[in-house]
């Protein structure tokens, strides 16, 4: 057997092992054992495509691999949109009344349909409020 087939299934190994781990440890050595491979296919001899192996490895290893960490630590959930609204505060620029439909708030420079969290609440124009939720198109706020 050719010693680059021998470095692909190597390859494969270190690609299956780095799927079940997830931990971007494994992944170094398979992409190292691919390098090694192309090394071997055009004649390199066996301690040139080991050399190979061996410093993509270590290199993947100590540029790649905290790049890789750091991006599996970021937050799972980046919130985006009228999602990001949530929590913000809010300036009450027409009358909030559940019962006649009615109200607007401005939410950092923009004009949003506003209702009460609360049914019962009534806001009156220019009360600071806080957004709870973003139901479609609409903020409910309460005081």
């Amino acid at each position: 057997m050719d010693a680059w087939v021998i470095w692909i299934i190597v390859a494969c190994l270190f690609g299956v092992g780095e799927i079940a781990s997830t931990s971007f440890f494994l992944g170094p050595f398979a992409l190292g054992a691919v390098v090694a491979a192309i090394v071997a296919a055009l004649g390199g001899g066996a301690v040139a495509a080991a050399a190979v192996f061996i410093l993509v490895s270590v290199l993947l290893l100590l540029f790649v691999r905290p790049i890789a960490r750091a991006h599996l630590r970021t937050p799972a959930q980046i919130r985006t949109g009228a999602a990001a609204l949530v929590g913000r505060r809010a300036m009450v620029i027409e009358r909030i009344s559940n019962d006649e439909a009615v109200g607007c708030v401005r939410i950092d420079g923009e004009v949003w349909t506003a209702r009460a969290y609360d049914d019962d609440d009534v806001i009156e124009a220019g009360t600071p409020v806080q957004v709870i939720e973003i139901r479609g198109a609409t903020a409910l706020v309460s005081e």
